[in-house]
């Protein structure tokens, strides 16, 4: 199993906006097999309060990766993509193996 954990900063006038995104997302990731997702949003501590942190679990780094190249090479999921630069400023991926 392999956790990705997507932290995002978001631009502070675009949460209403990064809702309806989710939605887009949501349906799209869905279709392409995606397992589901946590969302947190950063209340005190090293990332500042315009921080979303998403995380899913994946049943093996081969699965989230074959995914993820469906969903770059999906028309749809691109279009969501290219809407989103104007609501999130910054993304950062990191993986965890469980021990």
């Amino acid at each position: 199993m392999i956790i990705e954990r997507l932290i995002q900063e978001i631009y502070p006038d675009r949460w209403a906006e990064l809702e309806l995104l989710d939605k887009k997302y949501n349906a799209i990731e869905a279709r392409l097999g995606y397992p589901p997702k946590k969302r947190s949003r950063s209340l005190a501590g090293a990332l500042d309060m315009n921080t979303i942190i998403i995380e899913r679990e994946w049943e093996s780094l081969a699965k989230m990766e074959a995914t993820t190249l469906l969903a770059m090479a999906d028309p749809e999921y691109q279009a969501v993509n290219a809407e989103s630069t104007a609501i999130i400023k910054s993304n950062r991926w990191e993986l965890y193996m469980p021990m």
